[in-house]
């Protein structure tokens, strides 16, 4: 699909979230599916931080993205630690430099890891307040061009007008406390992957698309979904379990354990 017609897509969903009926999480798990395409990169997430100051994840595009940026919140490493911290965007993040290893020992090596060979962050800014970061990375490691650069900006702010729109500006100052429903969907959203992955014995990734699937072809709020399954008022019997395919293990990646026959 041609950027301009992925461009047009985001800037539609944006306008959704206009309405008071509007569910954050689960227009920032697609917003951020969508930024990977427009810009070319491999993934990107949203951090927001929360009432003390501290980054959480809100949304990832994909798993291996998720855990890496839980664990660079956690941490307190990486790019989006430092970028939150100094409201200025890292860019062209070499994670092959030897001082980004020693700046950062063990978000270089987890991302390393996985794959990735540049990394980016971006403020989440509102005027001079800034409430999270967007994180992107690369396993190409050519070098974004500046229209890129300033693309990836303008869809930082696009989320950070998404996340703000539902909470109320006093005096133009983000209060954290506003901020708060957003970072508990998404816990109670990881809890019921959690649950799903493991009485459906599948990857994470598989069981939150068979969760969103299900929400979305009822019309579903994807949070309140999730809130419902979590204090026991909805069966998840009701969601059809993702197909696994033949030979595939828990990991996605092995074989499955072969059945015990006395």
């Amino acid at each position: 699909m041609p950027r301009e017609q992925q461009l047009s897509k985001i800037f539609l969903e944006v306008a959704d979230t206009l309405v008071a009926d509007f569910d954050i999480v689960e227009f920032l798990q697609q917003f951020t599916g969508r930024c990977s395409q427009i810009l070319n990169v491999e993934a990107t997430g949203v951090l927001l931080a929360d009432e003390k100051g501290y980054l959480q994840l809100l949304a990832a595009s994909d798993e291996h993205t998720r855990l890496l940026e839980v664990f660079a919140a956690q941490s307190e490493q990486g790019p989006c630690v430092d970028c939150y911290r100094s409201g200025r965007p890292r860019l062209h993040v070499d994670l092959s430099d030897p001082d980004t290893a020693r700046t950062w020992p063990q978000f270089t090596e987890a991302a390393q890891l996985i794959g990735f060979t540049t990394t980016h962050a971006i403020p989440l800014r509102l005027r001079e307040s800034i409430i999270g970061a967007f994180g992107l990375f690369q396993r190409d490691p050519a070098r974004l061009s500046d229209d890129d650069i300033l693309l990836a900006q303008a869809l930082a702010d696009m989320a950070t007008i998404s996340i703000l729109q539902q909470r109320t500006l006093a005096h133009s100052e983000v209060e954290r406390g506003q901020l708060q429903y957003a970072l508990t969907s998404r816990i109670v959203l990881e809890q019921v992957k959690g649950i799903l992955a493991e009485r459906w014995q599948v990857p994470t990734d598989e069981a939150f698309t068979a969760l969103r699937a299900y929400a979305r072809a009822r019309h579903h709020r994807l949070t309140q979904l999730a809130l419902d399954i979590t204090q026991g008022r909805f069966d998840t019997e009701q969601i059809p379990r993702p197909a696994k395919p033949p030979g595939e293990g828990l990991d996605g990646i092995g074989p499955a354990p072969s059945a015990q026959h006395p």
